[in-house]
């Protein structure tokens, strides 16, 4: 993994873009959305640049760039039509501190930008590492259609009922219990009944988890795309020493792993506190977890 994506704060970014051309303003078009501080430097300006200037959403300097600029930035983008001006540029930047991207130039750049889907607060990023922009950009149209407006609306609910819910559930297992209950429930929409449905899940969260049991040697491109859903509520996973690497890549990266096995009354203690438990150990030992737990859910391929 070349390039390992962030999301970082901008409330207190320094941006420079060397470049007011129409590449340039495809770059602020992106860049203006976030709260960092804009300057934009070139000695020729294209009127949609020079609209944000207008605006007052940036800073515009009509000259060419100076190593000065160039020392007082965090991140800088190179966007001039000038190849190898773009390549001095970038070497002085990095020279004073700064990570550039220069685009259209992913090999010359520390960071690269993805395509993105704005839904308030929640955003999703899509990269190729710069090989297929394009891409990357069909990918970002398809979650468009799939990701409707109204998860912005709802994003902020949520956000604004987490202390609400910390108050009223004391453990990490009820809270996260809750919020999956008010999703499974509520969906993706934020209309009249979702206060409701919300008052609702404080009744109605499940007093026990889950046991979930996986051979070791599955293939997990064989597990069924519903079972995916199932392992990212997965607290804790118990393994019998093995190495499961492609497995472990599909549960929740923060839950709790044991390479020990854990004895039957562990299992059915954590259980009872409402852990959702994941088992990955060989067929014979699933045989025995099946009659010892029947309400233990199996995962396999083609079947939950």
């Amino acid at each position: 993994m070349r390039y390992f994506p962030l999301f970082v704060d901008t409330s207190n970014l320094s941006v420079l873009l060397v470049g007011a051309g129409e590449v340039a303003s495809r770059k602020l078009d992106l860049l203006a959305r976030s709260e960092a501080d804009i300057q934009v430097i070139a000695p020729n300006v294209c009127e949609d640049v020079a609209e944000y200037a207008e605006s007052g959403r940036i800073t515009l300097s009509c000259r060419t760039v100076t190593t000065a600029d160039l020392q007082q930035a965090d991140l800088v983008y190179i966007a001039t039509a000038d190849r190898l001006l773009n390549q001095q540029l970038a070497e002085l930047a990095r020279a004073e501190g700064a990570m550039v991207n220069v685009v259209d130039d992913p090999d010359n750049c520390d960071f690269i930008t993805p395509s993105l889907v704005d839904r308030g607060r929640l955003i999703v990023a899509v990269s190729t590492n710069g090989a297929a922009p394009v891409f990357a950009k069909d990918i970002r149209g398809k979650l468009e259609v799939l990701l409707p407006p109204s998860l912005a609306p709802l994003m902020d609910f949520i956000a604004d009922k987490r202390a609400d819910v910390q108050q009223q559930l004391p453990t990490p297992h009820q809270r996260r219990r809750f919020w999956e209950r008010f999703l499974q429930i509520n969906g993706e929409r934020f209309d009249g009944l979702t206060r409701t449905r919300y008052q609702q899940c404080f009744t109605e969260i499940d007093s026990h988890g889950e046991l979930l049991l996986l051979q070791h040697d599955v293939d997990s491109q064989l597990l069924p795309i519903a079972a995916i859903p199932w392992l990212q509520r997965v607290d804790l996973v118990a393994m019998d020493g093995v190495e499961a690497p492609e497995l472990l890549e599909l549960v929740r990266r923060d839950a709790s792993r044991v390479y020990t096995p854990l004895a039957d009354s562990d299992l059915l203690t954590n259980w009872e506190l409402g852990q959702w438990l994941l088992r990955i150990t060989d067929a014979a030992e699933i045989q025995r977890l099946k009659a010892a737990f029947p309400f233990a859910k199996h995962l396999q391929p083609g079947a939950i």
